[in-house]
């Protein structure tokens, strides 16, 4: 009797993964809809002028990052994991120091540098010789460096906890076969850490593929640029939409390939029967080879730039040339509360409804609402500004008809707006979070709380909510950073007056006012650590 009360219970859990599954739906079907409007006029001008140059453009971007990345990333994760060298403590957790950089910091940072006017070019022409040498940064290979400095973390840190899986004895075993040590590593570690390093390498490209604000800092035109381009230049949302979708399909490709490769994500304890985990130990030159690779690409993609970041703020506020940022910071910390609470709540609904209904249906549909981080953000604000302006208008029409009376935009350019469009974005990192700590609290506590009468709200309330507060914590403070660092969600549908931090960066770097853009970007790196060394304490375990 007890268990079928406890199962009727259901329904209500499961429209919420219904309801959360349409809302990110509806982005998706609005984007691909738009094909039912084609601009002609502006397609023909794109395909005219520019439509073959954005393709090949983001093509060569994706393409290129995700080689630097693979070749940098698995590198540095087999010296870190199965290799001991000097410096290896320090350089397992340091190497991921470069997620917290955002792109269209580490961008405009390079530029500060590298540029015709910048220090390195400048000290170049002053050496005998080279007194007319110019090179152009603002090209493809530059900006698939500073984009891959900043993402190589996702396959670095994915390869190295496969590498630490295996132990040294694969590779033991390799040799005692008469394989060389690198055909050991090619044929047999490798091979078997694939499906650890093509997660990382999708996470990359969907990052990429995703990314607005370091391509908009070098001008170099991809599809986002463009789809940026056709609302606020062409003023034309269909033409945004339609671009969009050549982005939304292949973000889906790659989302499609990870599930792929996940599924084959295998653990093994290599402790089992007494054995004890050893590494390859480096010494001599190839113990100082690796240390000087490792600290070459730490210097590269963390030190120099930070620095580079700390002496720009130093002389702005040295020459009292800072900007005023208390309205910008206040701002976007109530934005990045207010969303973080709003995805956490939404993620403890959905992980104990997963919980209560483990049908196939409720797993596919919560899959469903936690794909929106796979959506560019471009691609997200232009899927929710289109129905969200339609129904503005539809209440104007009524409240005209009815009441003679001109609303104007009610939802349009509001924060609910903004704060749907985060919770769409980043739902699947929150969710992650608790859900991975719901999976910890044994099935027996809710049993125990049914047979003494309690629904599925005190269960929740009395027993589970105390037991996630480590999960939530997390969820909360991972969630509250990314939407502190988005940029094209922000600066696209964001209410008037509405500037963050990360609209603040862009509106400087677009009249590259690189050294007062140091200054906002400085508070956004300082928070970025923060998810950095929760993610790496994650991975250790």
């Amino acid at each position: 009797m007890l268990t079928r009360k406890y199962n009727k219970s259901k329904g209500p859990w499961r429209l919420i993964t219904w309801t959360f599954s349409f809302l990110v739906i509806i982005p998706v079907i609005t984007i691909f809809s738009s094909f039912l409007y084609p601009e002609k006029e502006i397609w023909q001008h794109l395909v005219a002028t520019v439509l073959s140059e954005l393709v090949i453009n983001t093509v060569l971007l994706v393409g290129g990052v995700a080689c630097f990345t693979l070749l940098i990333g698995v590198t540095l994760g087999w010296f870190t994991g199965v290799c001991d060298f000097y410096g290896k403590r320090f350089f397992s957790w340091a190497l991921a120091l470069p997620m917290a950089l955002p792109a269209y910091v580490m961008a405009f940072i390079f530029l500060g540098v590298m540029d015709f006017s910048g220090p390195v070019q400048g000290f170049i022409k002053t050496i005998p010789g080279f007194e007319s040498t110019v090179f152009e940064v603002r090209s493809t290979p530059f900006v698939i460096i500073v984009i891959g400095l900043t993402l190589y973390p996702y396959v670095y840190l994915l390869s190295r906890a496969s590498f630490m899986n295996q132990g040294r004895g694969v590779i033991e075993a390799a040799r005692t076969l008469g394989i060389s040590p690198i055909k050991a590593f090619f044929k047999v570690a490798l091979p078997i850490s694939r499906p650890w390093i093509i997660t990382g390498l999708m996470l990359v490209l969907m990052e990429t593929l995703a990314d607005f604000g370091a391509v908009s800092v070098f001008n170099y035109d991809t599809l986002t640029t463009a789809i940026y381009k056709s609302w606020f230049g062409f003023f034309s949302l269909d033409a945004a939409a339609q671009l969009s979708s050549f982005l939304v399909f292949f973000a889906f490709a790659f989302l499609f390939i990870d599930a792929i490769y996940k599924s084959r994500m295998r653990y093994y304890d290599s402790s089992k029967g007494g054995k004890v985990k050893t590494n390859i130990k480096l010494t001599g030159w190839k113990s100082f080879a690796v240390f000087s690779f490792c600290t070459v690409i730490l210097l590269i993609a963390f030190v120099i730039p930070v620095s580079q970041l700390i002496l720009w703020n130093i002389e702005v506020i040295t020459d009292g040339e800072g900007v005023e940022l208390f309205d910008h910071i206040s701002k976007t910390l109530l934005l990045g509360g207010m969303a973080a609470v709003v995805i956490c709540l939404v993620s403890i609904l959905l992980a104990y409804a997963q919980r209560i209904d483990g049908s196939k249906v409720t797993k596919i549909l919560t899959k469903i609402s936690t794909i929106g981080y796979a959506l560019p953000g471009t691609v997200l604000a232009i899927g929710i500004a289109i129905p969200v302006i339609w129904f503005d208008k539809l209440i104007q029409e009524i409240s005209l008809q009815l009441f003679a009376i001109n609303t104007g935009p009610i939802i349009q350019g509001s924060i609910a707006v903004m704060l749907i469009a985060y919770l769409i974005r980043f739902l699947a990192v929150g969710f992650g979070a608790v859900n991975s700590a719901m999976q910890n609290i044994k099935p027996s506590l809710d049993d125990a709380a049914s047979t003494l009468g309690k629904t599925r709200i005190q269960i929740l309330y009395k027993i589970h909510f105390p037991l996630l507060q480590k999960g939530i914590l997390t969820a909360l403070i991972l969630a509250l950073v990314d939407v502190m660092k988005e940029m094209p969600i922000t600066l696209m549908i964001r209410p008037f007056g509405w500037d963050t931090l990360a609209v603040k960066i862009f509106e400087l770097t677009s009249e590259g006012e690189w050294v007062r853009a140091a200054q906002p970007a400085f508070y956004l790196v300082l928070v970025g650590i923060i998810p950095v060394l929760i993610l790496i304490k994650k991975m250790e375990k």
